[in-house]
């Protein structure tokens, strides 16, 4: 098998959330990127919070479905890791000299910023769900996360019938839907 097809092999693996893909890109990775945190002012789990959040970068991208890796997985993770690295000594003002060989990496900013604002999306969507309440926060997890068809709904619900369990669906979403755009507009 060559490199190519190795590597969209893992790819397609990880987007299926398959064990042996995923442990195969940490055992392949994971060593070089505990390398550039620790050489670069981070501890081992500094390196082990920074690999993870890469990874779930990778597997968004890979889910997409649209994403093309015009370079090996290797250096992507190294990319995308040496970026969050970065912004995390920056945050933590411990950035003071540059990180090695920061002119060899792949341009990713664009996908941590969608990964960021996708994660500040499902933490303000999360707290939605929070405050929601009964029936609605089960109703919605039944049918959005269990996949239960209406039928099976209304007889767990009591509704006399899979239209009844449609339509207390609909305004549940709604509620949803206004308690997540008011907090996203306050920026919570």
């Amino acid at each position: 098998m060559s490199t190519l097809e190795r590597e969209k092999e893992l790819l397609k693996g990880l987007a299926s959330n398959e064990k042996e893909a995923i442990e195969t890109i940490y055992r392949d990775n994971y060593n070089l990127i505990q390398h550039l945190v620790i050489h670069n002012n981070g501890t081992e789990d500094d390196a082990r919070d920074v690999f993870q959040e890469a990874l779930i970068v990778l597997y968004e991208k890979a889910k997409s479905g649209s994403f093309e890796l015009n370079c090996q997985v290797r250096t992507y993770i190294y990319s995308v890791c040496r970026r969050i690295w970065l912004k995390k000594l920056q945050q933590n003002r411990r950035f003071e000299t540059p990180v090695e060989n920061l002119e060899e990496t792949v341009p990713v900013e664009e996908d941590i910023e969608q990964h960021d604002k996708l994660s500040h999306q499902y933490s303000i969507m999360r707290g939605a769900m929070g405050k929601i309440g009964e029936p609605c926060k089960s109703l919605l997890e039944a049918f959005y996360v269990h996949h239960k068809n209406m039928l099976e709904i209304a007889a767990f619900f009591g509704y006399t019938n899979a239209d009844n369990a449609k339509n207390q669906k609909y305004k549940c979403l709604m509620r949803l839907k206004k308690l997540f755009f008011a907090q996203y507009k306050n920026g919570n």
